[in-house]
């Protein structure tokens, strides 16, 4: 913290003035009376006691002979800023931090007495430390960045978790996958806010090891022990991504898509129908007891791009919607072709798992642009339909999907977050998830808008809770729109 002192000079003067001595010493003469030399001044000011006050005054002015009162008087009052103290907070929270600075130096010359309020200089001390460090994440200077975050540790907050996030990535980049993995595990080690532990697991896959990566995991679940399911999920979820998975018995899947055909053929392009989430996300499943295995010894055979000659029966029995007669036809493929037709039956057939192995063989068999986008939108499909969001997340954003598919996709993914927000009592984020949710489509689903309404109303606005209820049961009255009002009095 910076602090503020009175110059050892000023000190001595102040002595001498107590003791009577300025006369003696010319030299430190001034040309008006200093801030202490007022205060009786303003005291009878305050207490309008007009006598002692001209007195006050006759007495100031022969010791100071150059000085003159202002006209109105109220104005020795004000010792320090004011207004200017707003427009610091308000700079700093615009990112001017230099314009901050440069009012703070200017009232402190206005007005020398003035010392600084500790919050405002500890804000202003972070405010130019968080620039600090911006500018060399923008510039990769890792050297700079961890010379900042030293001086200024507060920067490592979990308040401001983008921080230690860039301070690890930019680790990573230079090689020290050590010292990234050291800045993950702080965050899982001290925040406590779930979903941001959650997106530092993930984060983390990039550079930790096997056994690093069960490490946080394990951290995590530790601390939160009534959230170990949704850790284990997680886990579970970014070990697979490794080529590594577990046996699961029982379908995790709860969102549910429209009937779906293959968006790329071979040689024709399908149309894309939209897909629609549905409202419920399903509990994070258990860890399984099984163990591990290479997900190699799961998925069929490496196959010829082409050359099994069931693939017109098979394409044609997906463009007429028979699933089941498309993957009968495409039993055992012997070629991707084929395997990339029967991914999309299968999908369409709530089989996403082995759907998901098929596209995994289309999107890396050099079929070509088309089909390996469209196989990947496809391994994104089937990773929400098993619930399994984040790492969706990650496929789309690392793939080019046409507007729709983009579209359809994000859309899911902010169903599917909303609701796990809300199942996590973290109403906000429900909120905002399901506004960005309406702002893709236009609309939303009147389940959603209930869950919506009632994250308002768990969050203490019972007057937009109530709005959005009475909205939907002027749509179509029902028994839920009216317990819904009911519970917002």
């Amino acid at each position: 913290m910076m602090m503020y002192r009175t110059p050892l000079r000023l000190a001595l003067f102040a002595g001498l003035l107590a003791s009577g001595l300025s006369v003696s010493v010319p030299a430190l003469a001034q040309d008006a009376p200093s801030t202490e030399d007022l205060r009786a001044l303003r005291f009878y000011i305050e207490q309008n006691e007009t006598t002692a006050r001209d007195a006050e005054i006759r007495r100031l002015q022969a010791e100071y002979p150059g000085w003159t009162p202002p006209e109105d008087l109220t104005a020795l009052l004000k010792t320090g800023p004011t207004t200017e103290i707003a427009d610091m907070y308000n700079r700093l929270s615009r990112g001017d931090v230099a314009g901050a600075r440069r009012i703070m130096e200017q009232a402190q010359a206005r007005y020398p007495s003035w010392v600084v309020p500790s919050d405002l200089s500890e804000q202003m001390e972070l405010a130019e430390a968080q620039a600090a460090f911006d500018r060399a994440v923008a510039s990769r200077d890792v050297n700079t960045a961890i010379q900042t975050v030293t001086a200024t540790p507060s920067l490592l907050r979990c308040d401001r978790i983008n921080n230690t996030w860039n301070l690890a990535s930019l680790q990573a980049g230079t090689g020290n996958k050590a010292g990234a993995y050291v800045a993950y595990r702080q965050i899982v080690n001290t925040c406590n806010e779930i979903p941001d532990l959650v997106a530092t697991i993930e984060k983390s896959e990039a550079v930790t090891t096997n056994d690093q990566l069960e490490s946080l995991v394990d951290a995590a679940k530790s601390r939160f022990v009534t959230q170990s399911a949704t850790f284990d999920a997680l886990g579970n979820r970014l070990m697979a991504g490794r080529g590594v998975v577990r046996e699961d018995d029982e379908p995790a899947a709860t969102t549910t898509t429209t009937t779906r055909t293959p968006r790329t053929t071979a040689t024709t392009t399908a149309p894309a129908p939209r897909a629609t989430a549905a409202p419920q996300a399903a509990a994070p499943a258990p860890a399984p007891r099984s163990t591990a295995r290479a997900s190699s010894s799961r998925n069929p055979t490496s196959l010829p791009r082409s050359g099994d000659g069931r693939l017109s029966r098979t394409a044609a029995a997906a463009r007429a919607g028979n699933f089941r007669e498309c993957a009968a036809q495409s039993s055992h493929p012997r070629s991707l072709d084929i395997a990339y037709e029967r991914a999309w039956c299968v999908y369409n057939l709530e089989r996403p798992l082995e759907a998901l192995a098929y596209f995994s063989m289309a999107a890396n068999g050099g079929l070509g642009a088309s089909v390996t986008r469209d196989a990947r939108f496809g391994i994104t499909l089937a990773l929400l339909k098993r619930n399994m969001t984040e790492e969706a997340s990650r496929i789309a954003a690392n793939t080019d999907l046409t507007l729709d598919q983009r579209r359809e996709v994000e859309g899911t993914i902010l169903n599917q977050r909303g609701v796990r927000a809300y199942a996590n009592k973290d109403f906000t984020a429900t909120i905002n998830y399901f506004n960005a949710l309406e702002a893709i489509d236009g609309t939303l689903p009147r389940d959603l808008a209930i869950i919506r309404g009632y994250a308002y109303l768990n969050r203490g606005d019972a007057t937009k809770a109530r709005a959005i209820f009475e909205q939907l049961h002027n749509q179509l009255a029902t028994d839920e729109t009216r317990t819904a009002i009911s519970a917002t009095y």
